[in-house]
C-alpha cells in the first residue's frame, strides 16, 4: 500500500476505511497511538448542542465550564483550554521562565525530543537532559544538574516531569516521588512543570485521585485527545497568575480560539465520563504484553507495562522497523517502529479484548513469516 499511515477516513458509500488512498476491506487494528481515538456519540451530541461565545473575550460558556471543571479535578486555581499538549507545554514554560534560562528535562522526554525545540526557538531556553530510572526522575540527579550561581552559566529555572512517561513505555512517577521532586525544586527556588499528557492513566493505574499527582507541581498540562477520546485539545492548569500569563502566550502562539465551545464540549464529556474506563486500556495492554513476551524472538520489559503502552523488542528477528511495519500493516495491524529494534503498541478506546488477542496473533504470524524469509532458527520459549 502506498502509505504507512492509516488516515481513518471512511468511504461514505460503502462504509469502508481508506488507507493510503486505497479502500480497505477491513478496519485495521490501530495500535500506533491513543491519539487515533474517535469521539464518542455522547461527545458528538454535546458538540452539536454546545452554547458558544468568543473565548478570546473569555465569553464562551462551554469553554469556561471545561476550564472550571479541569481546575477542580487537577487541584489548581485555574485552567486554560489549549489546542494541543505541545502548545500547553510551551505556554507553561514561557510563563515561568526568562530567555536564557535553563530547564531540566528527562533525556527521552516529549518536551526535549518531540516538540520541535519550541523551548529553544520560541522561549530562548536551554535544556539540561538527565537520565532517569525507567522514566522516573531521581531528586539526587536533579540536584546535581542545578547550575551554581555563575555569570558564565545559564540560570536553572525549572524542572519538567513527564507522567506517564511515553518513551519509557507509559511508566508512572508515584505521588511520593513527585512530592520529593517538587520539594527539592522549590527549595532551590525552581518551578516544576508536569507534562501530564497521560496523567489520568497514571492516577487510574494507581487507584488514586489525580490531584495527588498534580497538586505539588506549579503547572500541569493534561491531554483530552488521547485516551480520554476528545477530538482535540488539552488543559493547562496552575495558579491565577500563571493562567493569566499562559492565556497571553496562547494568544501569541495563535491559540486564541473563538467559538471553541464546540470542541470544549467534548472535553467536558472526556473528563466526566472517560477517565475511569482507562483501566480497560491498561488491561488490554497487559494482555498483549503477556502474550508477546512468550513469543521467541520478541521480548518485553514487563516492569514497564504499567498503563496503556507496550514496547516490544524485536532485535532478534534481524529485520528493519519499516519492514515490520509493512508486514503488520498488510495484515491489518498498525504499530510504530522505533528504529530497528523496538516497536510500540498503544491501547485505547475502540481496542477491545478481541482486538488485542487478534493483534497478538497477527504479530506472532508475522514473526514466523520473517523467520521463514530469513531462514532464522525458531526457538521455543517457556
Amino acid at each position: 500500500m502506498a502509505s504507512s499511515l492509516f488516515s481513518g477516513w471512511i468511504d461514505l458509500k460503502r462504509g469502508l476505511p481508506f488507507h493510503g488512498g486505497v479502500i480497505m476491506k477491513f478496519k485495521p487494528i490501530d495500535l500506533r497511538s491513543d491519539t487515533v481515538t474517535q469521539p464518542t456519540e455522547e461527545m458528538r451530541d454535546a458538540m452539536r448542542g454546545a452554547p458558544v461565545g468568543d473565548d478570546v473575550f473569555h465569553e464562551d460558556p462551554t469553554v469556561n465550564q471545561l476550564e472550571d471543571l479541569a481546575a477542580r479535578m487537577l487541584g489548581k486555581e485555574g485552567a486554560l483550554f489549549v489546542v494541543s499538549g505541545t502548545q500547553g507545554n510551551l505556554v507553561s514554560l514561557l510563563s515561568q521562565t526568562e530567555r536564557g534560562d535553563e530547564i531540566i528535562v528527562e533525556e527521552l522526554s516529549h518536551i526535549f525530543k518531540y516538540e520541535v525545540g519550541g523551548y529553544a526557538v520560541i522561549g530562548g531556553l536551554t535544556a539540561k537532559p538527565i537520565p532517569s530510572e525507567k522514566g522516573v526522575l531521581n531528586p539526587e540527579v536533579i540536584e546535581r544538574a542545578i547550575r551554581p550561581q555563575d555569570i558564565h552559566q545559564p540560570i536553572t529555572r525549572m524542572v519538567c516531569v513527564e507522567n506517564t512517561h511515553n518513551m519509557h513505555g507509559g511508566t508512572i512517577t508515584p505521588p511520593q516521588r513527585m512530592n520529593e521532586i517538587c520539594d527539592l525544586a522549590h527549595q532551590y527556588g525552581l518551578k516544576v512543570h508536569l507534562d501530564g499528557a497521560r496523567v489520568f492513566n497514571a492516577s487510574v493505574a494507581l487507584g488514586i485521585d489525580v490531584k495527588k499527582l498534580t497538586r505539588p507541581a506549579d503547572s500541569v498540562m493534561a491531554c483530552l485527545s488521547k485516551g480520554l477520546c476528545a477530538p482535540v485539545g488539552s488543559i493547562v492548569a496552575g495558579n491565577e497568575g500563571f493562567i493569566g500569563s499562559a492565556r497571553r502566550y496562547r494568544k501569541m502562539l495563535g491559540g486564541g480560539m473563538r467559538q471553541a465551545g464546540i470542541i470544549a464540549a467534548a472535553g467536558i464529556v472526556a473528563l466526566e465520563k472517560m477517565v475511569t474506563r482507562l483501566a480497560e486500556d491498561h488491561a488490554t495492554a497487559r494482555l498483549i504484553a503477556e502474550r508477546l513476551n512468550h513469543v521467541p524472538g520478541l521480548s518485553i520489559d514487563m516492569d514497564r507495562v504499567q498503563t496503556n503502552i507496550v514496547f516490544v523488542d524485536f532485535s532478534k528477528l534481524h529485520t528493519t522497523g519499516k519492514e515490520l511495519e509493512r508486514l503488520l500493516e498488510k495484515r491489518g495491524v498498525l504499530v510504530i517502529a522505533l528504529g530497528d529494534t523496538q516497536f510500540r503498541v498503544v491501547t485505547h478506546y475502540g481496542i477491545e479484548k478481541d482486538d488485542a488477542e487478534r493483534a497478538s496473533e497477527i504479530i506472532e504470524e508475522v514473526r514466523m513469516e520473517i523467520i521463514r524469509k530469513k531462514g532464522l532458527r525458531s526457538e521455543r520459549r517457556g
